[in-house]
């Protein structure tokens, strides 16, 4: 193979294709237009309390009974887990005005998830160390990709410092959500008009979403017999777990109820504020002694979501199998990231 396949994205997907193309021999390059890899997967510690832990801004756990790939990815990196804390009563809050209502859930009624020591981030971090040094190119940014009639695929990207460059590929991987190949990426010859319906089509699942993280020195609602979990019609945060490290530090997480747009309009000093009032509204005044508090606007993202993702999804999409189409003397071959639901979007 004269050229290398180009794989357009690092996060999970393109890390792991990567990976797999480099076990096999086959040499491959990584373009990435974030200054970082991991794609949606986002492991923080706060910069001034680092002490407290790490935190996923991103997906947080998986199924092992469902997600198998994830499951045996984890085993064969050797990453340790433990499982998700959900003991005690769960809280839920119907209205602005009223306390909200304690139920203890019956045996077994949740489902057994798992969370990686330190985030998931260690994973992303792990696959990373499988690939050999200078294979991930960060802060480059896909244009174009070209394919001329001598049958050579260029790829073409920006460059943080206003550069250009120019790579040639054997075959591309698009490892991206499948709106933002639709519309960043220009195609020479044009992709076909089906291709890129399919493409528009498909909303990147949890995109429009945001979540919040507040972290306190114990997880104080334990000894209440809580389990962190509590649901709620009044928001901002609609739905809310426990996510505390393994020892030390206490956290809580939640999805956002409130639509992006809203978010948008309030901005981030607003919108932690009301998340600060609706957990001392749920778990008492101690909620509001917070050590740190961390929060990621996916909606704002640009290299997540587009105008379209900004209306909140109400079921899993189905995506169905990547189209696949001849371009050429070769194939260009879309990857279309499906959304990682063998974690948690999100």
């Amino acid at each position: 193979m004269k050229n290398p396949v180009v794989i357009v994205g690092a996060g999970l997907s393109g890390l792991r294709a990567a990976s797999l193309l480099i076990a096999q021999g086959i040499e491959c390059i990584v373009l990435e237009a974030r200054d970082r890899i991991g794609g949606r997967v986002l492991s923080i510690t706060d910069t001034s309390r680092p002490d407290l832990g790490k935190f996923d801004l991103g997906p947080t756990w998986f199924w092992p009974q469902y997600e198998s790939t994830i499951t045996n990815l984890v085993k064969e990196l050797n990453l340790g887990t433990f499982v998700q804390y959900t003991k005690g009563a769960m809280l839920s809050e119907r209205s602005p005005n009223g306390a909200p209502e304690r139920y203890v859930l019956p045996e077994n009624s949740v489902e057994r998830s798992i969370r990686i020591i330190r985030g998931v981030q260690s994973l992303i971090d792990a696959v990373a160390d499988t690939i050999p040094s200078g294979i991930v190119q960060l802060e480059t940014r896909v244009t174009a990709i070209r394919l001329d009639e001598a049958g050579t695929i260029t790829v073409e990207a920006d460059l943080t410092d206003g550069k250009r460059k120019k790579v040639s590929a054997s075959a591309v991987i698009l490892a991206l959500p499948p709106r933002i190949i639709a519309q960043n990426i220009e195609f020479s010859p044009s992709l076909t008009p089906d291709i890129i319906t399919d493409l528009v089509s498909k909303p990147t699942w949890m995109a429009g979403q945001a979540k919040a993280i507040a972290i306190y020195d114990r997880p104080f609602w334990r000894e209440s017999g809580l389990s962190g979990f509590a649901t709620s019609w009044v928001g901002p945060l609609q739905e809310i777990h426990d996510a505390s490290p393994v020892t030390g530090s206490g956290a809580l997480f939640g999805f956002f109820g409130m639509p992006a747009k809203t978010r948008r309009e309030l901005g981030e000093d607003k919108v932690l504020k009301l998340v600060i009032e609706q957990l001392v509204r749920l778990f008492g005044t101690s909620g509001q002694n917070v050590k740190a508090i961390l929060y990621k606007d996916w909606a704002n993202d640009s290299e997540t979501a587009v105008e379209e993702d900004l209306d909140p999804l109400r079921d899993f999409p189905s995506y169905g199998q990547p189209r696949k189409s001849g371009y050429g003397k070769r194939k260009l071959f879309l990857l279309v990231q499906r959304r990682i639901h063998n974690m948690v979007a999100i």
